[in-house]
């Protein structure tokens, strides 16, 4: 399972076995994260066939890339494994929008990080029009094989 977690978009951090499960591919189940090519994937669709005379049954599942809303499927023995990523979430204050779009979060341990760039398109023009209009607001990251993208905001309370 080493080196599972792939994109086609260099990141910072580590890749590898640390950030995947295996998991029975028929244990999988709608809203589940799943490895799909390299990419952790939330799954949209899940599907199996019957085992047939000579086979086992197959599962055949549609997942989208969790950072790039990107769609991949895969099919294969529910009896196979295959990885899960580990998938977690972070929250962070907004200091500031920086001309290159990277932003600076402040944790609630009162630690900085500027490392984290604007979401893209509609996401991203929302935050900074909130922002530049003087709204204090707190950052949702979602964390997966080593990666971090900001996937929304809201009103710091």
């Amino acid at each position: 399972f080493a080196n599972y977690c792939m994109s086609d978009t260099e990141f910072e951090g580590t890749t590898g076995a640390a950030n995947v499960v295996p998991k029975q591919v028929g244990a999988f189940k709608k809203s589940d994260h799943i490895m799909i090519k390299g990419f952790p994937c939330k799954i949209v669709e899940m599907s199996t066939a019957k085992t047939g005379k000579h086979g086992s049954a197959k599962a055949h599942i549609v997942g989208i890339d969790i950072f790039t809303s990107k769609k991949h499927e895969l099919v294969a023995p529910t009896s196979h494994m295959n990885p899960a990523p580990n998938v977690t979430r972070g929250e962070y204050q907004l200091i500031d929008i920086a001309d290159d779009g990277f932003l600076s979060l402040m944790d609630n341990d009162g630690q900085q990080r500027v490392d984290i760039r604007n979401g893209a398109g509609q996401l991203g023009e929302d935050l900074k029009t909130k922002f530049d209009n003087g709204a204090t607001l707190k950052i949702t990251t979602q964390i997966a094989c080593g990666q971090e993208v900001m996937v929304s905001f809201s009103d710091f309370k």
